[in-house]
């Protein structure tokens, strides 16, 4: 019966929802050595945390307080006893360590019914055939390990995985041999797998559609990808710290909220709620996993609040598509700050460019990966795009640029 809550009417979302605040506030209180201790510190009564608005008045956590001590954040009580210990990807610095109880893991299939039903309508089937290729050591592999020690499936998705580490040409030929439904894969080689495909001019059979997660599309790459081959992109939002976060919308008006497993709000640089359609970054508190209790957590993600209602009948409240993250935010000596969306600007256009990656060292000195089939496209690439580059970081910017036909990933991270 999952997948009819996101059409409830608001007031009975809401009521699920600060139902599981108020628990998971008071477990917290009980079991939890960090809110232990912070809430009498503060000499907060956790019975006044009753709502929402209650639970985004307790202090934002600090991301590296639970990164360096993820013990102060896990439970004591029998429930978290037997938790599954999972590890962030540590794309953003320091990996953490999250645990996750096992009745949570369990309460996670049929929590997705939610999100597969508009996939199985799409696609016109109860069990579509899904290509997924990622890690052997990602979180989603070791959820799988765990459903097929512990749960009788009599009815199992039909999935095939491919390491991220074939090669592109390997993938399209078993693309193309077993026509799966569903290409899934991390954000970032979806676009690079597509624009490879487009650059070398290869031959595919398109999947009905394709599914990203774990990192953000980069900017444009969703209408490539959907203009270029005729294939919807679709996606979810999870992460380690809450593997049910959103799911993107069929109707593209960005990502349907699961309000009643995480509470999710959009915060300014004053730790103050952002107007719908501000860019802020997202606060987010896990409402059902009873191990690693993490409330008003700063994920580190960006986005913006949408105050419309959607047209596919969901109440569940939406945000844009992300942003980028916090990390992402270039500053400079002047005091300004260059967003990703503006980086991204200088390269969207050039035909040649299948990725790139520019980091900062140093207030003044910038590393510019550019990844293209030849050196005679890098080439091109730096002759259109390092005047545009050059002029957004400022003259007095030193750009060190390198030249791959691979993008080279830290095995482990996105």
């Amino acid at each position: 019966g999952q997948k009819s809550i996101p059409y409830w009417p608001r007031e009975r979302i809401h009521a699920l929802r600060d139902k599981r605040i108020r628990h998971i506030v008071q477990y917290a209180a009980r079991s939890v050595p960090y809110y232990r201790d912070m809430f009498a510190r503060e000499k907060i009564n956790p019975l006044d945390i009753r709502t929402a608005g209650d639970l985004d008045r307790l202090p934002i956590l600090d991301r590296d307080l639970v990164r360096k001590n993820p013990k102060l954040f896990l439970s004591e009580a029998k429930e978290a006893q037997g938790a599954l210990s999972f590890t962030t990807s540590g794309s953003t610095g320091t990996p953490a360590e999250i645990f996750h109880d096992r009745v949570s893991l369990l309460a996670n299939i049929p929590y997705g019914e939610r999100e597969r039903d508009p996939v199985n309508r799409h696609c016109g089937s109860f069990r579509p055939r899904e290509l997924y290729v990622g890690y052997e050591a990602s979180t989603f592999k070791k959820v799988i390990e765990f459903y097929n020690e512990n749960v009788l499936m009599p009815v199992r998705p039909q999935r095939r995985f491919v390491p991220l580490q074939e090669p592109i040409s390997k993938v399209a030929d078993i693309l193309n041999k077993e026509q799966p439904d569903i290409l899934v894969g991390y954000g970032g080689w979806i676009d690079l797998f597509f624009k490879s495909i487009a650059a070398r001019g290869m031959e595919i059979r398109p999947p009905r559609m394709v599914m990203y997660m774990g990192d953000a599309l980069p900017q444009g790459s969703r209408a490539f990808i959907e203009e270029t081959f005729g294939i919807p992109v679709w996606s979810r939002y999870n992460a380690v710290e809450s593997f049910k976060i959103g799911f993107f919308c069929e109707q593209r008006t960005g990502f349907h909220i699961h309000e009643d497993l995480c509470h999710l709000r959009i915060v300014g640089p004053d730790g103050r709620n952002c107007p719908p359609g501000e860019q802020g970054e997202i606060v987010l508190s896990n409402l059902v996993n009873t191990a690693t209790v993490l409330l008003n957590y700063s994920i580190g993600d960006m986005a913006s609040a949408v105050d419309t209602s959607c047209s596919c009948g969901r109440s569940f409240r939406l945000i844009s598509e992300l942003d980028g993250r916090v990390e992402d935010i270039i500053p400079l000596p002047d005091g300004k700050f260059i967003h990703p969306r503006s980086v991204w600007e200088v390269f969207k256009l050039d035909p040649d460019l299948l990725q790139y990656q520019l980091i900062q060292q140093d207030w003044k000195q910038f590393e510019l990966m550019l990844v293209a089939a030849d050196d005679a496209a890098h080439q091109r690439i730096l002759g259109r795009t390092l005047p545009g580059l050059q002029n957004l970081l400022g003259s007095d910017a030193a750009i060190h640029t390198e030249f791959s036909t691979t993008f080279n990933r830290v095995p482990g991270t996105k």
